[in-house]
């Protein structure tokens, strides 16, 4: 019988607070998924400061472990680009931003129909594809964390208290690690 392929993704806050004790626990902890775990897939979302970092370190590890894969899971308007494309449009993103710009690498890319159709808060639907791929959960959650309050609509402008993604995500791949042989692990310590 074929091992299967294991996958990890990761979720977090849009902001972190990178500490060294963070970025070496995330190293060892995604090393030893590698190495004892067999996990050959890693799943990033986008826009968040801990999907860079996750994605920086999976990149540092790929050197030692050329087999595992960089998946971008994007939405609708997002796209990523695979390593060959990369200069190209870095110089091309740059000539239009005046500035230095540098994409990251992917190996692969995850479309899905539900995803593009599900509106403004795709990312939710993205969130969830990559925890239902996954046996393994990464996540930078903070309990405490309130994003910024909204106004309802232009007409209503009461403003009221969103969920995060992130919370929404890790609510869901905790619900889901119930029911199956899910691992979900949470980096976030307080301070």
């Amino acid at each position: 019988m074929a091992e299967i392929e294991k996958k990890c993704c990761f979720v977090g806050h849009r902001t972190i607070m990178a500490s060294e004790e963070l970025i070496n626990n995330l190293t060892k902890t995604i090393e030893r998924l590698i190495a004892e775990e067999g996990v050959m897939y890693f799943l990033f979302g986008s826009r968040s400061e801990f999907d860079d970092l996750c994605h920086s370190i999976v990149t540092a590890l790929k050197e030692k472990y050329p087999h595992i894969v960089r998946v971008a899971y994007t939405r609708r308007s997002e796209y990523a680009v695979k390593a060959e494309e990369k200069e190209k449009m870095e110089r091309t993103w740059a000539s239009v931003l005046k500035t230095d710009v540098k994409l990251k690498d992917y190996d692969a890319e995850v479309q899905s129909d539900k995803v593009f159709s599900a509106g403004k808060a795709s990312y939710v639907e993205r969130n969830q594809e990559m925890i239902d791929a996954s046996e393994y959960c990464i996540f930078y959650y903070n309990e405490e964390y309130l994003p910024p309050r909204r106004k309802r609509t232009n007409r209503d402008l009461s403003a009221y208290q969103p969920k995060s993604g992130t919370r929404l995500a890790y609510e869901y791949a905790v619900q889901k690690s119930k029911k199956t042989d899910k691992v979900v692990i949470n980096m976030f310590v307080s301070t």
